[in-house]
């Protein structure tokens, strides 16, 4: 089904082929974040590696959140090491690989224009956008202790870290390459998408010739008349307006007389015979 078509918009891919290479791209970092985020979902290795770094004095301690509200003193969990942030990549895992089926079907079917794909493209990089700020904010709830960013960011996961946790750390630096790696390939698609929404010279020259030999595209009042001479005309209405005759007008006005000079009778016979009796009705 084409879609209709707006004067400075194409509607058309004009690297289709490149559109393919970055769905195969796409593939396998989806899956990446799918399966990273879920296994991190709801608290794998996030509590450990932060109590990993408050014992390396690298971050604020777990345990002071515990403290905070025992002495009805509550304070927000850092970002790094809150749940939240661990939910939202599994939404927005989930998501990107619902979109990325859904756009490759519409992409083949040809229902999928480029100004869709920057919109659809510019939201999910957004959002992977917002994951890489809160996967690598800072914790300075800790005034002794700060850290501008999570540990296992800014150092190896190797000693003195506990060697327990070498598997989580790594996990925990894929999970953010992965998150960094989604939003560039989401940009350069918006970047291509919008690319592909204007028209190139040699298009608009094709569209604008296609204007001009078109019998419709300037439509004045004249070429209506000329156009409505061609039509047939409504029957009945040839000279003039006037009632139209039709079979049934016709046997109607026989009825009522006005087509014949003579006026039928228009008492009944039976009416005769019964009222006035068998000798009026014969004349006598």
């Amino acid at each position: 089904m084409r879609m209709p078509s707006l004067a400075w918009i194409n509607l058309e891919w004009r690297w289709s082929t490149f559109f393919y290479v970055l769905i195969a791209v796409e593939v396998p970092f989806t899956v990446a974040a799918l399966a990273l985020y879920g296994i991190a979902d709801p608290d794998l290795y996030r509590t450990q590696l932060w109590q990993e770094g408050a014992n390396q004095g690298w971050n604020s301690d777990p345990i002071e959140i515990l403290y905070s509200y025992a002495n009805y003193r509550p304070i927000a969990t850092p970002t790094p090491w809150n749940q939240s942030i661990t939910t939202y990549n599994v939404i927005i895992a989930v998501l990107s690989m619902f979109i990325m089926l859904v756009k490759t079907v519409m992409f083949i079917t040809a229902t999928f224009p480029p100004l869709a794909s920057a919109v659809v493209h510019a939201t999910i990089a957004a959002l992977y956008a917002v994951s890489i700020d809160q996967q690598a904010a800072s914790d300075y709830s800790d005034p002794l202790h700060p850290s501008k960013f999570p540990w296992y960011l800014t150092r190896s996961c190797n000693a003195p870290v506990n060697p327990n946790l070498h598997g989580y750390c790594q996990q925990a630096q894929a999970s953010f390459a992965v998150a960094v790696c989604i939003c560039a390939l989401f940009t350069l698609h918006t970047v291509v998408a919008i690319i592909c929404c204007f028209r190139t010279k040699e298009q608009k020259a094709a569209l604008k010739s296609a204007d001009i030999e078109s019998p419709y595209s300037t439509f004045d009042d004249k070429k209506w008349e000329m156009e409505m001479g061609h039509w047939p005309k409504t029957p009945g209405i040839t000279g003039g307006m006037k009632t139209p005759m039709t079979p049934r007008t016709m046997a109607f006005n026989t009825l009522d007389g006005t087509l014949g000079s003579r006026r039928p009778n228009r008492d009944l016979p039976l009416r005769h015979h019964i009222a006035m009796g068998k000798d009026t009705y014969s004349g006598r």
